[in-house]
């Protein structure tokens, strides 16, 4: 969290981050670490689809999302396929 000096602060970025994509994709996100941290935040997305070109498009869309969003600093993403 680029700016964020209180959990609050945080929650209000995570909630529109989360909020974008749930409009925009159709996902499940879920905050799994970090919580009660003021500076970090791990995403969980998932994503189910017979089409894995479809679901590697808008995975990477949501990478360049978190990427580009200007309250947030993108550590490290990854992509796990079940």
């Amino acid at each position: 969290m680029a700016q964020a000096f209180t959990l609050k602060d945080k929650r209000r970025v995570i909630k529109g981050f989360k909020d974008k994509l749930l409009h925009g994709f159709n996902v499940s996100v879920a905050e799994v670490e970090g919580l009660e941290s003021h500076r970090r935040a791990v995403l969980a997305i998932a994503m189910v689809s017979n089409d894995h070109a479809y679901v590697e498009g808008a995975l990477q869309k949501i990478i360049n999302l978190a990427a580009t969003h200007r309250d947030m600093i993108l550590i490290e993403s990854s992509v796990e396929w079940l």
